[in-house]
């Protein structure tokens, strides 16, 4: 790890854990990092209390102490106060709404402040093995259900730190064995997405669990890569756009709020012309429209395509599954995008998120176009 592929995530993390004065000694082979964690001490008011010559193993010892008055910079700090920097593409995979499609480009736009939205994964197995899968989803996967308790602790905390939206997210979320009851946890308290492929809404339980949630406080965002079928089937299964095509229907009937989300490797302006033709006709709204690169995460990483994401170039959207909490749903398979090691509390990791971001805003308000290398 260098500090521009995941290890000032994890410096953070570990500082944190410190008092004031405590040293954390860190062991690299990289020859960047010394001189980079010399920097990030400074950004962050450590100090940075020497290091060693490059030794026999190729290996550096650097020690920093956390700053005498116990805090970082990010503490007390609104990370979307007017000293931050304004981030632009709120990362591969997801995308923010309302930020201005044209039928030519990904959808971009500002960040969402951390601790405004938290993402959720309610469980990993899908109906569907898309080749660009940044979680690994498919029929075969191990489900990692989120328990309904757990969920409902996680709401709970999140809507007490003033949070203000939270999207459930999978796997396909309706494989859930109780997503009609996870919702109304997320949905009661704070207003609620759910992210998914509409594929198994249209009998039996899970229709049951569509027709009951909240539909003014529940919007469904559908995948939905292409207006016909060559694109979205080339990527999500032979027959998955047809079933798309009828599960966006039948949650526009039942009344809900509906966004539409593609995925593509490159900007394709035929694909989108037709696209965004289509989503006139249903009239979506433009902010309910998102066209989203394919992160080089999951399935994507594995195949070596999409675009190459680290927690220097990826702005953060909090994400708990029943592991842990991430930098970002795009990034759940990536163990150097991981905040904590458990789910609760969120607290103490929308902290340690703060912190990272604090210090590349103070990089980058210094010129850095980059705020750290990678690798």
């Amino acid at each position: 790890m260098d500090c521009g592929s995941g290890l000032l995530l994890l410096l953070t993390r570990r500082m944190r854990d410190l008092g004031p004065g405590q040293g954390l000694l860190v062991r690299t082979e990289d020859a960047s990092v010394p001189s980079d964690l010399l920097d990030w001490s400074r950004l962050a008011g450590h100090e940075f209390a020497g290091q060693t010559e490059q030794g026999d193993d190729g290996a550096w010892h650097v020690l920093v102490r956390r700053g005498d008055d116990g805090t970082t910079l990010a503490a007390g700090v609104d990370s979307a106060g007017p000293d931050a920097v304004p981030r632009e593409n709120p990362g591969p995979g997801q995308g923010r709404p309302g930020s201005g499609l044209t039928d030519t480009t990904f959808t971009s736009g500002s960040a969402t402040p951390v601790g405004e939205r938290l993402w959720i994964y309610t469980n990993f197995h899908c109906n569907l093995a898309c080749g660009y899968c940044c979680a690994r989803s498919s029929p075969a996967a191990d489900p990692r259900l989120m328990p309904l308790s757990l969920t409902e602790a996680v709401a709970a905390e999140f809507a007490a730190l003033g949070g203000r939206e939270l999207f459930v997210t999978g796997g396909e979320p309706f494989l859930h064995p109780q997503i009609a009851e996870t919702v109304a946890a997320c949905s009661s308290r704070l207003p609620t997405t759910i992210l998914t492929n509409a594929m198994v809404i249209q009998r039996g339980a899970r229709r049951r669990a569509l027709e009951s949630l909240d539909r003014d406080r529940v919007t469904l965002q559908i995948s939905l890569d292409s207006a016909d079928s060559d694109l979205h089937d080339r990527q999500r299964g032979d027959g998955s756009h047809a079933r798309a095509l009828e599960g966006i229907q039948t949650v526009l009937g039942l009344g809900f709020p509906v966004r539409i989300a593609a995925t593509w490797f490159d900007d394709e302006p035929a694909a989108g012309a037709a696209w965004t033709a289509l989503l006139d006709r249903w009239q979506i709204p433009e902010p309910d429209r998102l066209v989203r690169p394919v992160a080089r995460q999951g399935f994507a990483e594995e195949a070596g395509g999409g675009e190459q994401v680290t927690v220097d170039s990826l702005a953060p959207e909090p994400t708990v599954t029943a592991d842990g909490i991430w930098w970002h749903p795009v990034a759940v398979t990536d163990p150097v995008m991981q905040v904590a090691d458990a789910p609760l509390p969120l607290a103490a990791a929308l902290d340690t998120i703060r912190d990272t971001v604090a210090v590349q805003d103070a990089a980058r308000r210094e010129g850095r176009r980059h705020v750290f290398r990678c690798a």
